[in-house]
C-alpha cells in the first residue's frame, strides 16, 4: 500500500467518524423525543459542505472525496429528518432547509450553466468549498474566547476535538501529496482551532473539574 493510498483511507475513516459524532445527538433526541439544546444549523451547513465537496470530488474524478462526502451528506440528512420530527420548531426548520435548497440549487445552476466545464469550474468551485469550510472552522473561535474568560471547558467535546484533529491533519496530508491545495488549505484551520481546544482542556480542565454543575452550564 502506498503512501497516498494510505492518506485515503485514513481520510475516510477519520472524516466518518468525525461526521458520526452527530449520533450522540439522533440518540438523544429518540431517548427524550425533544429536540431542546440540539442545534439544528450545523446539520444543515455541513450537508450543504459535504454536496458541495462530493460535486468537487466527482469533476475531480476523486473516489475518497466522492465517497466521504457521500456518507456525511447522507447522515447529516438523517440528522436533519430526526431532528425535524422532534423539533417544536418545524417551520423555522422547514424555511431554513428549503432556503438552503435554494442555495444549492443557485449553486449547481451557476457552476453547471455559467461556467465552461475544465478547469476554470474546478476551480472555482474549490475556492467556494474552500471558503465555506474554513468559515466552519472559524466559527467556533467566538466560543473558544468565552471559554478562556471562564476557565470552563466542559462546554467542549474532547472525542470530537481529536477526530477533527486526525481529520484535517489526514486531509492536509492527502491534499499536499495531490498538490491540490484547495484541499489542504481549508483544512488547516482545522488543525489549529483543535490544538487550541487541547490546549484549553489542558489549562483548564482542573478548573472546570472543580466548577459546581450550575456553573459549569452557563456557557
Amino acid at each position: 500500500m502506498d503512501l497516498l493510498q494510505l492518506l485515503s483511507w485514513a481520510c475516510i475513516v477519520f472524516t466518518v467518524g468525525m461526521f458520526s459524532t452527530g449520533l450522540t445527538d439522533l440518540k438523544k433526541m429518540q431517548e427524550t423525543k425533544s429536540a431542546d439544546n440540539i442545534q439544528f444549523l450545523p446539520f444543515l451547513t455541513t450537508c450543504l459542505n459535504n454536496l458541495g465537496w462530493l460535486y468537487y470530488g466527482l469533476l475531480k474524478s476523486d473516489q475518497t472525496i466522492v465517497l466521504v462526502n457521500t456518507i456525511g451528506a447522507l447522515l447529516q440528512a438523517l440528522y436533519i429528518v430526526v431532528y425535524l420530527h422532534y423539533t417544536k420548531q418545524k417551520r423555522m426548520v422547514v424555511c431554513q432547509t428549503i432556503a438552503a435548497g435554494m442555495v444549492l440549487a443557485c449553486g449547481w445552476f451557476y457552476f453547471t450553466m455559467f461556467l465552461p466545464q475544465g478547469e476554470a469550474q474546478l476551480n472555482q468551485l474549490g475556492l467556494t468549498c474552500s471558503v465555506v469550510t474554513v468559515s466552519m472552522y472559524m466559527s467556533p473561535l467566538t466560543d473558544l474566547v468565552a471559554i478562556v474568560r471562564s476557565g470552563n471547558v466542559q462546554c467542549l467535546s474532547f472525542p470530537l476535538t481529536v477526530a477533527t484533529f486526525f481529520t484535517s491533519t489526514s486531509w492536509v496530508l492527502y491534499g499536499l501529496q495531490l498538490n491540490d491545495y484547495y484541499i489542504v488549505v481549508p483544512n488547516t484551520p482545522g488543525i489549529f482551532t483543535s490544538l487550541i481546544r487541547f490546549y484549553l482542556f489542558w489549562r483548564f480542565a482542573s478548573v472546570s473539574q472543580s466548577l459546581p454543575p450550575y456553573k459549569a452550564m452557563q456557557i
